[in-house]
């Protein structure tokens, strides 16, 4: 059994943010209902071209990764009959998950207190740009604004000198971290419910999980008052450790090393590249001789990388005690053995997606695909006990899908 089975959520959410902690949820069991527009659904559906990935017909990456697992019905709460469904929907569920604005949800009539008016024992969960108090929040955003820009990553990546800053590795980057944020929050929520009876209302934004992915970074700016600034691209990374850094191999790939003792592995990494006199040279000696002559060490391991391939060096790294990892592209990744073994990337119908990160019991999450548009509305409106003249009526009416 998984840890959400029984739990239904009604997501009430559009492109990746929210649909993403409603993908965690559905990977943890929950019975996730996503409410799209009647006419348009989620606006994500329409997505085809990220930067140079374009996707030509179905099913498409950039719907299956947030919406995975979910079931959907088309509705139009701007209709009195579609709010009467939203109402039925609200009175079974145990968790509310939206992404809209406040100005959007006073509109349609399911802010907080219309909600619990309907069903008071529900866990109410909002997914914002910038959180839920301050002069801006009311204002939307999106990952590469709220996420990226303004919590610091882009400037803390991008090194001086640089013409702009550098852009999200990939689509939806802090839509993800912050829809697992939105998950974790909901079901602490669950938990506070199931002992104590009172519900919750949770907020993650994508500013204040950006913040927190840069909690470290940003505890030592403010204690020595001064940024972070990135490293000079092509630099080797500690100035007194020459065993934390990257490497070029011979064939133009990267692997990083992090031994942060460097005197304990010294010998042993030396064994490892075939150049065991270094270990009795007496300039690495010590851990202190091997910190001042840093940048001599870093020159001539530059020039052993390069004589191997990134295979022959992952290879011979094998049986290395210390910590290091290829500099793996988003295509290696899906290959890595490591990756397989633990099933981070499962199939979903025709896909293959990212597993998400958390596991219970050393099981891998049971994925399934997302759902076609407003496939599940009649079945959803059964299940709510509407028979068959009432679903046509609403049909009719332009209410459901």
């Amino acid at each position: 059994m998984r840890p959400l089975e029984g739990i239904r959520v009604l997501e009430v959410a559009m492109y990746g943010f929210v649909p993403s902690a409603g993908a965690v949820l559905a990977d943890w069991g929950a019975d996730v209902i996503k409410v799209e527009h009647a006419v348009t659904g989620d606006p994500q559906r329409g997505l085809r071209q990220t930067g140079t990935f374009k996707v030509e017909g179905d099913p498409n990456p950039n719907v299956e990764h947030a919406n995975r697992g979910k079931r959907s019905i088309g509705l139009d709460m701007s209709k009195p009959e579609g709010r009467e469904v939203l109402h039925d929907l609200i009175r079974q569920a145990d968790v509310f998950l939206t992404s809209f604005l406040p100005q959007g949800r006073r509109k349609l009539g399911f802010d907080v207190e219309d909600v619990r008016a309907v069903n008071p024992r529900i866990v109410y969960a909002r997914g914002s740009a910038l959180g839920p108090r301050g002069a801006e929040a009311e204002k939307g955003g999106y990952d590469s604004t709220a996420f990226w820009a303004r919590a610091g990553i882009a400037a803390s990546l991008t090194p001086k000198g640089t013409d702009g800053v550098v852009n999200p590795p990939v689509p939806a980057f802090g839509d993800t971290i912050s829809g697992t944020n939105l998950a974790g929050g909901i079901a602490a929520a669950l938990l506070k419910r199931e002992r104590t009876g009172e519900p919750s209302i949770v907020d993650v934004s994508l500013l204040g999980s950006g913040v927190w992915a840069m909690g470290h970074g940003i505890a030592l700016s403010l204690h020595l008052d001064k940024p972070f600034v990135a490293a000079v691209l092509g630099g080797h990374g500690s100035p007194t450790n020459p065993l934390s850094g990257i490497y070029t191999t011979s064939d133009g790939y990267h692997l990083t090393l992090a031994l942060l003792q460097p005197g304990k592995f010294w010998a042993e990494f030396c064994r490892h590249i075939d150049r065991p006199e270094l270990a009795e040279d007496p300039r690495f000696a010590t851990v202190e001789l091997i910190g001042q002559n840093t940048e001599q060490a870093v020159k001539m391991l530059r020039e052993v990388f390069a004589t191997r391939t990134l295979a022959e060096w992952s290879e011979r790294f094998a049986s290395l005690s210390g910590p290091w990892a290829p500099v793996q592209d988003s295509l290696q990744v899906a290959g890595d053995a490591q990756v397989r073994a633990n099933e981070y990337v499962l199939r979903a119908g025709e896909l293959e997606l990212a597993a998400s990160p958390v596991q219970f019991d050393v099981s891998a999450p049971q994925l399934g695909p997302a759902p076609e548009f407003a496939a599940q509305t009649e079945e959803i409106l059964q299940e709510l006990g509407l028979d068959w003249d009432r679903i046509i009526a609403l049909k009719a009416a332009g209410a459901v899908t």
